[in-house]
């Protein structure tokens, strides 16, 4: 059994919507979130000294998310504007994982891992404010299911012969997320056009209990 907290790191790859085709966007911040508590807990088997596997299911907390671009939707030249975007994300994760334990040094036990699984991306909040227009627009939270994959890297430190203290790091793909509709202040929008967040992933540090049943 194990259970463990920790921070994520996260990125997107880029933001997109069905009406930047119709103009030129230039992204002046190309978006970033705050780090966020990420709650895990897992069971697993350990096959011998050096392999084992677990099933873990895992609450990552909001991370709010800011970016700003600015846009040319006559394509002439001239900068009509800015849009300061802002947003939360949370996930539901689970994942398969397996891990390759490289030997015992004063108790201490280095190990690498890969995992598969899905993750249920919620992206919250949205809001699109457009100061030189004096515009605001939003849409409602929407969650999706990915399929989602990691890399592992870490320790553990054998405390006792059944209880271990990890400390790890990982690199995860969660997927894509997307918005619901956006519309104006006022209820207007005259195409669907969710906000959709690309290729979303984390680099996250986590310190967790290992416990062994003898």
């Amino acid at each position: 059994l194990r259970g463990y907290i920790g921070m994520s790191n996260q990125q997107v790859k880029k933001l997109d919507n069905v009406l930047f085709s119709t103009g030129t966007v230039e992204f002046l911040d190309d978006g970033s979130f705050d780090s966020a508590p990420i709650y895990g807990i897992g069971a697993g088997y350990q096959f011998n000294e050096w392999f084992r596997a677990d099933l873990t299911g895992e609450y990552r907390g909001k991370a709010s998310f800011s970016a700003l671009d600015r846009y040319d939707w006559n394509n002439d030249g001239v900068w009509d504007g800015t849009n300061q975007y802002t947003a939360t994300k949370n996930e539901w994760l689970i994942l398969a994982n397996a891990y390759a334990d490289l030997g015992t040094w004063w108790g201490i036990t280095p190990y690498v891992g890969a995992g598969l699984g899905t993750a249920n991306v919620t992206i919250g909040n949205f809001q699109d404010v457009n100061v030189p227009n004096n515009g605001v627009a939003y849409a409602d939270s929407h969650s999706k299911w990915n399929f989602a994959w990691a890399l592992h890297a870490g320790m553990g430190w054998a405390v006792t012969p059944a209880v271990t203290v990890d400390l790890g790091y990982r690199y995860v793909n969660l997927g894509d997320g997307t918005t619901g509709d956006i519309v104006t202040y006022t209820g207007v929008n005259n195409v669907n056009n969710p906000m959709k967040f690309e290729d979303l992933s984390s680099h996250d540090v986590h310190l967790g209990v290992r416990y062994a049943f003898q």
